[in-house]
């Protein structure tokens, strides 16, 4: 057989693939496999306490108690698929929902609009008791304000004493950390000062324990040097105090269109990610700030806004296949509703009520169309920033995991069984990045919540298999189990 290349220039050749593949891969490396949480919520650091989180998601089933007593008006309120079917009689709404208790999967079969109906809201209060925030960011800028040095300072301390507590006391959230101010020329000193103050006063409050998922947020992210610098920040910090190299993450928001492109033409966010020297976990979109600098009047500052569309397709592609997570911003139109209860105790009239109750369902529609809108482009995580809000945030995950539960269920099953009934000589599996997203929805619904341990049996694959996160070995054990066998 007659060849024209020869075995020294195809190594020579190759040698230099070898370094470009393994350069790319180590840009490259996939989705990270760690659990990204669905929201983070904001809140002012002069009001951050150890049991914010516990409060927080009381005050969010309150929310539901007076605005949602039951999952028709839940459905409703949101416009779930098929709620227009749902009973209206409160005696005929507790039957159904008695039916759904005994026997659920027949109704699912018979009625699927109410057992969705009735799952996201039953599953919504359950999450609100166990975790009703999944990621906390105690904020010193947009929710803090600026405020006298000392005040700071003082505040940054207290915050980090009220960490310290909730860690101790087991009322912290799985995920938290601190949004700074921005490090431009103006704030620069301010930021390194708190920043300072909180992780050093928390670190030796906990013996050198930094929280789980922890993370630093910078905020205004315009150019590579605004990321340098509180890098080498933490450097000194982890230097200081005893922390493995890299220890202290950072997140980016992306709030200016010099973050989405340069001064030079250029996509920004690759150059802003590899500034953070592999501590960079995840963008963040912000809303309105991003709106403002583009002109946009206040009107029309929203999430579905087509220049918000814009740049979070440029977050998704530039940064597609790398482990950095994506969020998008939150809806600020607040579900509060005009009418207050008197503090001590009193009751608010019929019409008021109703009048309060409208308010909240309009402005959790709304919020439940933003982070659909989100989901379906894959920003699978979003700020919220008021109680009332999380019962939305898991609705709407919720929703949309459990209406593509099925088909999706059905096309994982598939890809295994004919992976594990192929034949073990010359097959390739060529859907296996098909197979790995699908796996990493289910991963997402089991996550939050969205879908039971049970659930996950329709799909084929073990509990273990799911959270094993890979795709690739799962078809690899049911190879090496079919060769066996055969």
């Amino acid at each position: 057989m007659k060849v024209s290349i020869t075995k020294e220039q195809q190594e020579e050749i190759f040698a230099r693939l070898r370094e470009a593949n393994v350069e790319f891969s180590k840009k490259y490396p996939g989705e990270s496999a760690a659990r990204q949480p669905v929201h983070t919520v904001y809140g002012g650091a002069q009001l951050y306490k150890s049991d914010s989180a516990v409060r927080l998601g009381a005050m969010a089933r309150q929310a539901m108690e007076e605005n949602a007593p039951n999952y028709v008006i839940f459905a409703r309120a949101l416009s779930l698929p098929g709620c227009e079917k749902l009973p209206t009689a409160d005696k005929e709404i507790k039957a159904l929902a008695a039916m759904l208790e005994s026997n659920s999967e027949k109704v699912r079969s018979e009625q699927p609009h109410a057992w969705l109906a009735h799952a996201v809201y039953t599953r919504v209060l359950g999450k609100l008791k166990s975790e009703p925030v999944e990621d906390f960011r105690i904020d010193f800028e947009d929710g803090y304000g600026n405020r006298p040095d000392q005040e700071e300072d003082g505040h940054a301390e207290l915050a980090a004493q009220e960490v310290a507590k909730a860690m101790k006391d087991k009322t912290i959230s799985p995920f938290i950390g601190i949004r700074v101010k921005q490090f431009n020329e103006e704030l620069k000193e301010r930021s390194a000062r708190t920043l300072d103050i909180f992780v050093s006063t928390l670190l030796e409050l906990t013996g050198g324990v930094l929280p789980d998922n922890f993370v630093v947020t910078l905020p205004k992210v315009t150019i590579p040097a605004q990321v340098t610098a509180p890098v080498k920040l933490l450097e000194i910090i982890e230097s200081k105090n005893g922390l493995r190299p890299g220890t202290l993450k950072i997140e980016l928001m992306v709030e200016t269109p010099q973050s989405i492109i340069n001064h030079r033409g250029e996509i920004a966010l690759p150059s802003l990610v590899a500034a953070g020297d592999g501590r960079v976990t995840g963008a963040h979109f912000g809303t309105y700030d991003y709106t403002a600098s583009c002109n946009i009047t206040a009107l029309h500052q929203a999430m579905d806004h087509p220049a918000c569309d814009f740049a979070r397709s440029m977050m998704k592609v530039s940064l597609a296949g790398t482990d950095v997570w994506l969020s998008d911003g939150a809806t600020n139109v607040m579900p509060v509703g005009p009418h207050r209860r008197e503090k001590d105790g009193g009751t608010l009239s019929e019409i008021q009520a109703q009048e309060n109750r409208s308010v909240v369902h309009r402005a959790w529609k709304l919020s439940f169309g933003h982070i659909s809108h989100s989901l379906s482009n894959a920003f699978y995580q979003g700020w919220d920033l008021h109680p009332a809000q999380l019962p939305i945030r898991f609705a709407a995950c919720y929703s949309f995991f459990l209406e593509g539960f099925e088909p999706a269920s059905v096309r994982l099953r598939s890809f295994v069984e004919k992976a594990a009934q192929a034949t073990l000589v010359g097959d390739v599996f060529d859907d296996a990045a098909t197979g790995q997203g699908l796996l990493n929805y289910f991963l997402r619904a089991l996550n939050c919540g969205a879908i039971t341990e049970e659930e996950v049996k329709a799909t084929g694959l073990t509990t273990d298999e799911i959270r094993g996160r890979s795709f690739l070995k799962i078809l690899e054990n049911r190879r090496s189990k079919e060769k066996v066998t055969s």
